[in-house]
């Protein structure tokens, strides 16, 4: 008898692996989401909305065991500041916002432009905001020990940047459009194309991480970090927009994407242990 050809979803057992191999399947994984997503429907109609990622969210699997388990506590700012590097617009250089030129030659992949506003929940510009991102490469790697899956390293691409928000709440990337990756969360598991977000207040505890997507990725319904966030009209405000006037004639594409601080619209941030 001759088996079928796999699809995603399918029944297919994890092979033999690794000891740390994780062993529950795709199928699996997307039964206990639409579970918790049902659930979360049903919720719903009783007027209880989830606009942020649940810490515990099963699926997730490292979440359950990293997640808070304690209150918060205050920590004094002058204290932390005096462990913690300071940053202004001294400090941060305009070429620091383009990815594609930091090395000696030319970056391998899709040249890209992501920029858009940084406001609070009224709308208002959010001025002189640190915003940093980093990403994987054109082949889904990272430049760092713990990615040691095999895809190439482009010697020409750190996947870091950095810029200040301007008066009216803007920023712009120029970079690399970023491909999906493995990871360990579940047997063929893949991220989404994604692109890390950091953003900082006035000082150093006042951190917010994100991470923003691409539209019309079909990794979206296999991913339980993006699936953690229950409510789809949340989970739409982490997709960028194609906008056709920031791309550039035969050099790049634009994406913009707004980021809202406050407010029952305000975009999902994460724990900074997140993929």
């Amino acid at each position: 008898m001759s088996a079928e050809p796999t699809t995603q979803g399918s029944q297919e057992e994890p092979a033999t692996l690794g000891p740390d191999a994780a062993q529950a399947t795709q199928q699996q994984m997307d039964a206990e989401i639409k579970r918790i997503h049902d659930e979360y429907e049903r919720l719903k109609g009783q007027g209880s909305v989830e606009t942020q990622p649940r810490l515990d969210y099963a699926p997730y699997r490292s979440s359950i065991l990293r997640h808070p388990t304690k209150d918060p506590f205050h920590t004094d700012p002058e204290t932390i500041e005096t462990f913690s590097p300071a940053f202004g617009h001294r400090d941060v250089g305009e070429l620091e916002s383009d990815l594609t030129i930091q090395a000696n030659g030319e970056p391998i992949g899709e040249r890209i432009r992501v920029h858009g506003k940084v406001v609070d929940g009224d709308g208002r510009p959010v001025a002189g905001q640190l915003v940093e991102i980093w990403q994987a490469n054109a082949a889904g790697r990272y430049i760092h020990k713990r990615d040691q899956h095999p895809a190439p390293i482009d010697p020409n691409f750190t996947g870091v940047g950095r810029a200040i928000t301007g008066p009216d709440g803007s920023y712009s990337f120029k970079t690399i459009r970023p491909a999906p990756y493995p990871w360990k969360n579940h047997y063929n598991a893949w991220r989404p194309a994604h692109i890390h977000f950091s953003l900082f207040g006035t000082d150093f505890t006042q951190r917010m991480i994100t991470q923003m997507y691409f539209p019309n990725d079909p990794l979206f319904a296999l991913d339980p970090i993006y699936q953690s966030i229950t409510d789809q009209k949340a989970r739409d405000r982490l997709v960028a927009a194609y906008d056709h006037d920031s791309s550039e004639h035969e050099y790049l594409l634009g994406y913009r994407w707004d980021i809202v601080l406050s407010g029952s619209n305000r975009t999902w941030m994460e724990d900074e242990g997140d993929e």
